[in-house]
């Protein structure tokens, strides 16, 4: 069931048997004709293998004494058929005859984990997101019934990574963006700049997630941690250009003038920063060796997210700096 689901590769079970093993079962019609007990039979199986009838002591060292058949007696499945237990008239009769000798697979290994046996199906994700694999399978196996009572499932490996990396990604990034809050406001000492400058995230959010839609990558943990660069050097370059245009209005300028005069003089800065940072991510969004789907991912959000940032905060930024200094110029005006 799991090999039909989309994206599956490699779908292979853990080999639980193949390995061949002798069964012995006892007839008991037989054995109550002969007046033979079930232990008498289970006696000369056990002897087979060995079976421990006293304890050797040399000195404080103790050892078990052990009986078995000879080699020659136990080398086929027709010598052990052949063997005899005795019957309480002193008859012996073969095994054969009181029980069904045969060879049959058995449990090649058993797996245990957590106290509990476990059977491991392996495969392979190509060509789609992990989390909507592991959900689509879930679904699957649901509906298709194919898991026996007293069982159950449990998903790990990588989507087990994907978890945990996902619980942290959900302290981290809102941790991050807190921070990040918190020192814009201590280097402009003013909460509507700080939350001016702060736009550039969801700026920067729009980019990533396009150019991750267009190359067709899920929203991954490596895609997580290229956000949270790319938050960094988007408002980097938000605070470079609204400290320009508040130096300027500070020196006379008009919130407009200052706005327009701003994003003209910090259009080269902040274009070189952006364009150095997507140049450099380049080569990881390009790789195709080792390590490439954790780069690529990254790269990408990094360098569609620098795009559309670095245009809204020339274009969009200073207008919203205008339109929001130039009320409050003419509320000052007023009183």
């Amino acid at each position: 069931m799991l090999s039909k689901v989309k994206g599956a590769a490699d779908v292979k079970a853990e080999q639980t048997a193949g390995l061949p093993v002798m069964r012995v079962r006892i007839d008991r019609r037989a054995i109550a004709r002969h007046g033979i007990n079930a232990g008498d039979v289970l006696d000369v199986v056990s002897t087979i293998g060995g079976r421990e009838v006293g304890v050797v002591l040399e000195g404080q060292r103790r050892f078990a004494l052990t009986v078995r058949f000879a080699a020659s007696a136990r080398d086929s499945v027709e010598e052990i058929k052949a063997l005899k237990v005795r019957s309480p008239a002193g008859a012996l009769i073969p095994l054969d005859e009181l029980a069904d000798v045969k060879i049959e697979d058995g449990p090649a290994q058993i797996s245990h984990e957590a106290g509990r046996r476990r059977v491991t199906v392996e495969m392979n994700v190509r060509g789609r997101d992990l989390g909507g694999f592991v959900a689509d399978a879930k679904a699957t196996l649901e509906k298709s019934d194919v898991i026996p009572a007293g069982y159950f499932t449990d998903w790990g490996g990588q989507f087990e990574n994907l978890q945990e990396a996902s619980r942290r990604l959900m302290i981290v990034v809102p941790l991050a963006l807190a921070l990040i809050f918190v020192m814009l406001f201590a280097a402009n000492g003013s909460g509507k700049l700080a939350a001016l400058i702060y736009l550039n995230v969801p700026f920067a959010v729009t980019g990533g997630l396009f150019a991750l839609a267009i190359r067709g990558m899920p929203l991954s943990i490596s895609a997580g941690v290229g956000f949270i660069a790319l938050f960094g050097v988007a408002v980097l370059n938000g605070l470079v250009l609204v400290g320009y245009i508040e130096e300027r209005r500070r020196g006379g300028l008009s919130a407009r003038a200052a706005a327009y005069e701003g994003a003209k003089v910090r259009l080269r800065p902040v274009l070189m920063t952006a364009l150095v940072a997507s140049l450099g991510f380049i080569p990881m969004a390009l790789a195709s060796g080792a390590g490439a789907e954790v780069q690529r991912p990254l790269a990408t959000v990094v360098i569609g997210g620098l795009v559309t940032a670095t245009l809204l905060t020339l274009l969009v930024l200073p207008t919203l700096y205008a339109w929001m200094m130039g009320r409050y110029e003419e509320k000052v005006g007023n009183l």
